[in-house]
């Protein structure tokens, strides 16, 4: 029985395979642009997650974001990262994103701000994303705010986290890690971008053997190469990445105005082989300034059309 409003969960609940994907902000306050992209990927996606000022840059904000979205007809994950807000304001933020009926959050702790445009900004990181996780639970199941007060009408989120499980050369760290979001709260998770898809199903096996496959929805994220640039620049600049170098051999083989084709082409290779992983409950697609391939990835994995509940 689903807790929430929520169209993803709804999905997932009903036994199909979710598919998410995300929009970036500007980085001015033109909406038109996430008219454009939410146009591109609407009819191919469950929801979509707006990003909140991704690698530290200044973007026009996720709150915002979402509610146009919602206003267009499509169901928006707010991503809220803790580095920019305190308790006080990450509070005041989700009672006002439920205030439109947005029901999906992503909770995040956020890119180090000496990462982006704005080094030496003062960060927040009053709460981190497994006690953003907590407080989300009690706004929605106990109907009160940290400092203990008790509102008349309570957020109704599907509560979401992020989890790498290449980030560093212990596995089983990050299923550990992955189990505290999941006693905190956590009900769906998007991973990072796969690319190394056996070190992907030992993580997903210890997930498994800890039972926590029946207590989260794990969603899948994928990104496609544009370029071998593209492929090599995950590979060797982007922390916590793990392209094997069998990638990278098979985009040197094709002729280079002929990669972006083979990156899609690897990507629905890659998500076919992802569906019959135990575990997987769907897709995250992270098309990078590139959400017109989308509709391409989606059919091509054979998840078009998608499921209405």
């Amino acid at each position: 029985m689903s807790k929430t409003p929520s169209k993803l969960e709804k999905i997932i609940e009903a036994g199909h395979l979710a598919v998410t994907s995300e929009v970036g902000p500007p980085r001015s306050c033109d909406g038109h642009e996430i008219d454009h992209k939410a146009a591109l990927i609407k009819d191919y996606v469950d929801a979509v997650n707006v990003t909140d000022n991704q690698t530290s840059v200044v973007r026009l904000c996720s709150l915002a974001a979402c509610i146009k979205l919602k206003l267009l007809g499509l169901e928006p994950v707010l991503q809220m990262t803790t580095r920019d807000r305190n308790r006080i304001a990450m509070q005041s933020d989700i009672l006002g994103a439920a205030s439109f009926g947005i029901n999906n959050m992503l909770c995040l702790t956020g890119d180090h701000q000496s990462f982006g445009d704005h080094p030496n900004a003062a960060n927040v990181f009053d709460l981190d994303s497994t006690q953003l996780i907590q407080t989300i639970k009690m706004m929605r199941d106990e109907g009160k705010l940290l400092g203990g007060y008790e509102m008349a009408k309570r957020p109704e989120m599907f509560i979401g986290a992020a989890e790498n499980p290449f980030a560093g050369p212990n596995v089983a760290l990050r299923a550990a890690r992955l189990a505290k979001k999941v006693a905190a709260g956590a009900e769906f998770i998007q991973t990072q971008c796969i690319y190394n898809i056996p070190k992907f199903k030992e993580w997903m096996q210890m997930i498994v053997d800890r039972g926590l496959d029946s207590k989260v929805s794990i969603l899948a994220g994928v990104t496609p190469f544009k370029s071998l640039g593209m492929a090599r620049y995950m590979k060797n600049k982007v922390p916590g990445m793990d392209v094997p170098d069998s990638q990278i051999d098979r985009l040197k083989g094709v002729p280079k105005e002929k990669q972006a084709e083979e990156g899609i082409k690897m990507c629905i290779e890659m998500m076919q082989e992802l569906k019959e992983v135990k575990g997987v409950k769907g897709f995250h697609i992270m098309a990078i300034e590139w959400e017109e391939k989308v509709s391409e990835l989606v059919k091509g994995a054979g998840l078009y059309p998608r499921p209405q509940v």
